[in-house]
């Protein structure tokens, strides 16, 4: 069963969806881009029923959580601050499992980077830990992107306004689009290689052949309806923090991240395509307890709702031996 807390955390209100016992061990799942707390409704009834506290967070901007206007309060410090305020209402003093998809991911991994005595262990989804490099990100799409003229989705998100009033004007179609145009459904090409800079994110993406194994209409009509609420400022915002974020973490001592940690990744996932060389191996030196990296035949980009059962099974095996 699911509830929803409001949780006050790092001066926000959160709304949380919580499953499981109050005094099992704290896991807290941290949602991507354009995504909700709904994304980890599989995880949230599965391990709760295996007798841990669940917590899926609204990350700030999102859903019925604050949404603070200044694209400076979703860099990373702001928002793991948050993750790491909502463990410590949850489970004090008792430190939490954090667990992130997508955007959720690097949020979950600086979480335990920032905030070590507050999580006991890491395990991101989809986009793996890479610590900080010379240029900040941002920097470098500009140069390997938009100098060629290409279209890059991070590229397109930077100036206010623009991708906020493409994808808030049919937040359903956005939905089912993105959603279906880089999952493992899809067929090769589908999520264009050759859009132009200047070109914008739904640009010939098909509508794609509802209901898909694991997304249907209803689900599409949950998320439209919490971005018809929220809109798509603060969740852009959080990828115009590239710079911010760089200054911040290339000024750490120590960007390794310590704690026991996982990745689960997917074969057809183009995250994992978009990066040159093996970006799971880049990330090991980095990971040095790292206990398992898992990468599903066939799944797309959206790990734990195309594969919930497999992700379930991975994530449970892993916690029982923390």
């Amino acid at each position: 069963m699911i509830d929803f807390l409001k949780v006050e955390a790092n001066d926000l209100s959160h709304r949380v969806a919580v499953s499981g016992p109050e005094d099992g061990q704290l896991v807290l799942f941290v949602h991507g881009f354009p995504e909700s707390w709904y994304s980890w409704r599989h995880q949230l009834e599965a391990l709760g029923a295996a007798g841990y506290r669940c917590a899926a967070p609204d990350v700030r901007g999102y859903g019925e959580t604050d949404k603070p206007d200044a694209v400076e309060a979703y860099d990373f410090v702001s928002i793991t601050a948050d993750m790491a305020g909502i463990a410590k209402a949850l489970s004090p003093p008792r430190p939490a499992v954090v667990v992130g998809h997508d955007w959720g991911a690097p949020l979950a991994w600086h979480s335990a980077l920032l905030h070590p005595q507050q999580f006991k262990a890491v395990a991101g989804l989809s986009v793996p830990y890479l610590a900080p490099g010379q240029f900040p990100a941002i920097d470098v799409f500009l140069q390997f992107f938009t100098a060629r003229g290409l279209f890059f989705y991070q590229v397109y998100f930077q100036e206010e306004g623009v991708a906020e009033a493409e994808l808030e004007a049919d937040p359903a179609a956005t939905i089912r689009k993105f959603y279906y145009a880089i999952s493992g459904d899809s067929p090769d090409g589908t999520w264009p290689s050759d859009k132009k800079h200047g070109d914008a994110l739904l640009t010939r993406l098909p509508e794609p052949p509802m209901p898909l194994p694991w997304l249907n209409e209803e689900d599409v009509a949950y998320y439209a309806s919490q971005f018809e609420a929220s809109g798509f400022r603060g969740p852009l915002n959080r990828y115009r923090n590239h710079r911010r974020d760089h200054a911040h973490l290339t000024a750490l001592d120590d960007n390794r991240i310590h704690q026991p940690s996982l990745f689960i990744g997917g074969t057809e996932d183009l995250v994992l395509k978009m990066f040159p060389g093996d970006p799971v191996e880049a990330m090991k030196p980095h990971l040095p307890n790292l206990q398992g990296v898992h990468l599903l035949e066939g799944c797309g980009h959206w790990t734990q709702q195309e594969r919930a059962d497999d992700v379930n099974k991975i994530l449970l095996e892993w916690l029982g031996g923390l």
